[in-house]
């Protein structure tokens, strides 16, 4: 079938959205029309080069939409049920998975390698294969994904602002609650309140955090932080570090989720500045591939206990925890519709990069 798509061809080039060949589900794989795609950073570390793969590649992972067809083996969904695509696939099988890490599912591998996990490819156009980000390819009409990448949700739930659980919304609550394990009266801050730190703005807010400091350079973001549950601001860590010294009476913070939009070896050494005894820093933002140095004080590490760990989807279950969010939403408790800034069409996606660029969005949102 032909659907219409954006493609990134190289490295350092817009999104091209022009008519595209593809084929139709395989086994255990699902064509699914896309409702809305969520534009997330991780989409355009493939511009820079920050996230490598194979190009080119129809972009997209954080989506949501209508089955349309199914294939062989599939039982899990039929066709007209409403989906999330977790860009984390689950099989539900593997070791990680059974023991409770299904954002470490082995079939995770695929997700920057291109093609679909039997390896061939579903995308097609001027006479090349395309491959698809995370295995889903969102800036599609419509797409072919495997059924290990869905979640069936309520038909009561709009599937435009559900999109955003796809990824952002899961990995940024989880990375305050699941991976930096907040707990009621603790004192959170969130170093980069884009996307995915506003979302572990209210992450923290929902877990009971009695502090939440959001720590961004950009006016917009930290006043509209204040929304979703921050009760406190800083510009710099200059800033946050003596506001946290007053506040906390010089104990600190328990945890600091790191959501810049790249992340640096020196971004570690500040947010261990800003945790106290046994604070937890959570590294969620991307890095550059080929960074291998970081500035932290091992003395920290040693006498105080501080812990650094790392985080991917916000240590999330995705087919447990995104039905568990999207009830947080139906309950009124996580905000998802005020997270979209701007709508686009898909023929508008690189405008909506350039607003996310200029600081402007908290989330863009490309509507089919």
């Amino acid at each position: 079938m032909k659907t219409k798509a954006a493609v990134l061809w190289g490295l350092h080039q817009k999104w091209e959205v022009e008519e595209v060949d593809l084929d139709g589900p395989k086994q255990n794989e699902v064509l699914v029309k896309l409702t809305a795609s969520g534009l997330c950073h991780s989409d355009d570390h493939l511009v820079t080069g920050d996230m490598p793969m194979q190009l080119p590649v129809v972009g997209g992972h954080e989506g949501a939409g209508v089955v349309v067809e199914v294939g062989p083996g599939v039982t899990d969904v039929a066709e007209g049920d409403p989906v999330v695509l977790s860009f984390i696939p689950a099989c539900g099988r593997c070791e990680p998975c059974a023991r409770g890490m299904s954002n470490l599912c082995v079939l995770g591998a695929a997700i920057i390698a291109g093609p679909q996990l039997d390896g061939t490819f579903r995308f097609h156009a001027r006479g090349q294969d395309l491959g698809q980000m995370c295995v889903l390819g969102t800036f599609s009409e419509y797409t072919v994904v495997p059924v290990s990448s869905l979640v069936k949700v309520d038909p009561s739930i709009a599937l435009d602002t559900a999109a955003l659980v796809g990824c952002g919304v899961t990995t940024g609550y989880g990375s305050a609650v699941r991976t930096g394990e907040t707990r009621d009266g603790d004192v959170v801050v969130v170093m980069g309140v884009g996307g995915i730190g506003i979302n572990a703005v209210q992450g923290a807010r929902i877990a009971g955090a009695r502090v939440v400091l959001a720590l961004d350079p950009v006016e917009y973001k930290r006043s509209r932080s204040r929304e979703f549950g921050a009760t406190h601001t800083a510009a710099t860590v200059e800033e946050a570090a003596a506001l946290l010294t007053d506040v906390t009476h010089g104990a600190m913070a328990d945890v600091c989720v790191v959501s810049t939009d790249v992340a640096e070896g020196r971004y570690v050494a500040q947010a261990l500045r800003l945790v106290g005894k046994r604070g937890r820093v959570v590294m969620t933002a991307i890095p550059h591939p080929t960074d291998m140095q970081v500035d932290m004080s091992l003395f920290d590490l040693t006498l105080y206990e501080k812990q650094v760990r790392g985080s991917l989807f916000g240590s999330s279950n995705p087919r447990r925890d995104i039905p568990r969010l999207l009830d947080l939403h139906g309950a009124g408790q996580l905000k998802l519709d005020e997270l979209v800034t701007r709508e686009y069409t898909l023929e508008e996606i690189n405008q909506g990069y350039a607003d996310m660029h200029a600081g402007i969005n908290l989330r863009g949102l490309i509507r089919f």
